[in-house]
């Protein structure tokens, strides 16, 4: 049996050295004129970037920084692959019957992205106030300081297995979920896996499909006779562009991603304009800082899995085995568990709302003037209100776990 213990991160001062002779090596392309963003990250912010990374950057710092919160780790094994040590984060809250939440991030995110949600969503829970919520926030397998699999097949159902294992020894029986990108997906087949544990997910990346008459007969009409709003023509002005100019990568990551693995770990230069293309363009004028970006693309760099080992999602969820979970599973309909959709303007994907709808038991809908791919990072103010909204009282989602509806019901009104 493995015990949950307290992780601290501790990087090499071998590996920060390599880092500093690659970075101080680094050679770079050339570039055509007037190109701006239109080729992919601009060489100046590339230079500028590495140049402070190099100089001023200070990765002993972020590293005191991260440990200051409540980090952890434990051994959790998904059936048919080897143990994996997880590190996770976990703040809990005073409030003895807050709502477990389980925050999963995406790439080329990672369990920062629920660092600003602590205090928002750690601290209330009394008479009338806002739900308190338990946080746990992992590095999911072969992302951050978490180990990856050596072996084939480690797909959506096994990240999904993994976090429930994870709430389980945690001692959250029962729980919800909120994620975007890979951890909506993440959490959505844990809802399909675990309907009796996963009892409530609120999701910033909602992919539905188009209502049909065959399989979603009230929602079609509503669509027939529905015209879109202006929101939802932006939205799907901007899911085309997503698609047409901004999705190449996903290509090569669902299809080759050994292949891109051998320049991103051996090119820091090529890691960092890889995931700040990224930062860039799937937010909504976000004013990332050098040390935000440089946080965001070192944890990646010093992974514990090595920098080739989160792209393996993208080929995993697409290439299933037979009684996997192909990742177009979670674009479909999952009974009994509760759903939140949160719909942000910059978001890469941002379809009509009855497309949404077509995805489960829709409970909560919200629409937010600003935001993009990274919502936490980005509207943590706009997240944490939505799941107050939805688990707090009067709330579609109110005591949807037993026992954990998080009030102090001792406190004075």
């Amino acid at each position: 049996m493995s015990f949950v213990e307290p992780y601290t991160v501790s990087v090499p001062d071998s590996e920060l050295a390599r880092l500093a002779t690659k970075l101080s090596a680094a050679c770079f392309p050339d570039e055509l004129e007037e190109s701006g963003w239109d080729y992919g990250a601009p060489l100046a912010d590339v230079k500028r970037l590495t140049a402070y990374w190099r100089d001023q950057f200070d990765w002993r710092e972020v590293e005191s920084k991260i440990n200051q919160l409540p980090n952890y780790k434990v051994q959790i094994q998904a059936e048919g692959f080897e143990s994996l040590n997880i590190h996770f984060i976990h703040q809990k809250s005073k409030v003895v019957d807050a709502v477990p939440l389980l925050f999963c991030h995406g790439w080329p995110g990672n369990f920062l992205e629920a660092v600003k949600l602590l205090p928002l969503l750690a601290k209330s829970g009394s008479g009338k106030s806002s739900p308190a919520f338990h946080i746990v926030a992992p590095s999911i397998p072969g992302f951050g300081f978490s180990e990856g699999t050596k072996k084939k097949g480690f797909g959506l159902a096994q990240y999904a297995e993994t976090c429930h294992k994870l709430m389980q020894k945690l001692g959250y029986e029962q729980y919800v979920t909120q994620g975007g990108d890979w951890g909506c997906m993440i959490t959505r087949t844990m809802g399909k896996l675990y309907p009796e544990s996963c009892l409530a997910s609120h999701i910033n990346l909602p992919r539905g499909m188009k209502p049909s008459f065959s399989s979603n007969p009230i929602l079609a009409i509503q669509h027939l006779f529905t015209p879109y709003s202006q929101k939802e023509k932006r939205g799907l002005g901007r899911t085309q562009w997503f698609l047409q100019e901004g999705s190449g990568y996903r290509v090569l990551q669902a299809t080759k991603p050994q292949t891109l693995g051998y320049a991103l770990a051996d090119s820091p230069v090529g890691l960092l304009a890889w995931v700040y293309e990224k930062l860039h363009d799937w937010t909504d004028d976000y004013e990332w800082t050098p040390e935000e970006i440089l946080t965001w693309v070192s944890i990646y760099w010093f992974s514990t899995a090595g920098v080739a080992a989160a792209q393996r999602i993208y080929y995993e969820a697409t290439h299933p085995s037979p009684d996997g979970v192909h990742r177009t599973m979670t674009e479909q309909y999952i009974p009994h568990v509760k759903l939140g959709l949160a719909y942000f303007p910059m978001e890469i994907s941002s379809l009509p709302r009855t497309w949404g709808r077509t995805l489960g038991p829709v409970v909560f809908e919200s629409e937010h003037d600003k935001g993009g791919h990274f919502a936490a990072t980005e509207r943590p103010d706009a997240i944490a209100d939505d799941l107050q909204k939805m688990f707090g009282k009067g709330g579609p989602a109110y005591e949807v776990v037993p026992g954990r509806n998080g009030y102090d019901l001792t406190a004075k009104l």
